[in-house]
């Protein structure tokens, strides 16, 4: 039995990394790395209480997000009692599956999502919204294999780089930058 005390939101957030110009110039990069090795457990105990236990109710799956995105999706599945449903990038899953591009600062990417499953109520989980584009072409897939989205959660929120808005709110988040 743990008998720790609680982490704060501070003390786990004091875990996060900061890595000046990677991966290019002028970038802040926030590494995750040593916040999940080390709070594994109470980062997921955060992510679960940004959530009523009411909300976490009508919820089947996590969608989470590569890569990332599985590890906190696999997490709140296992404390939540949930399942996963993985978003990847291009050739990772067997066909079929549903494909969705997404414009990044410069240039294009994919995601895909299996399009066998049968639509669950789900929530997108993802380590970091930046520019939205991942999250939104996530919620696309999901819109195409006919899952009810119930909201998005994500570590960290770059706010001053997007205005994303997953089914009309804000995504909830740990930490917004």
């Amino acid at each position: 039995m743990n008998c720790a005390a609680p982490i704060s939101l501070a003390e786990l957030e004091s875990a996060i990394t900061l890595v000046p110009d990677f991966p290019q110039p002028g970038i802040l990069f926030r590494d995750m790395a040593p916040l999940l090795a080390e709070h594994f457990s109470a980062t997921v105990q955060a992510l679960q209480a940004l959530l009523t236990p009411e909300q976490w109710n009508g919820i089947d799956a996590l969608v989470g997000i590569e890569s990332r995105g599985f590890l906190l999706a696999a997490g709140l599945a296992q404390a939540l009692g949930k399942g996963v449903i993985m978003v990847r990038k291009p050739g990772k899953l067997p066909p079929p599956v549903f494909r969705q591009r997404y414009a990044l600062e410069y240039g294009e990417d994919t995601l895909e999502m299996n399009a066998t499953m049968s639509p669950r109520r789900v929530l997108l989980i993802d380590d970091v919204l930046a520019t939205g584009g991942t999250l939104g072409a996530t919620e696309a897939l999901c819109v195409q294999a006919g899952h009810d989205i119930r909201g998005a959660v994500v570590l960290i929120n770059l706010a001053a780089l997007n205005n994303y808005q997953c089914q009309g709110n804000a995504p909830l988040s740990l930490w917004t930058y």
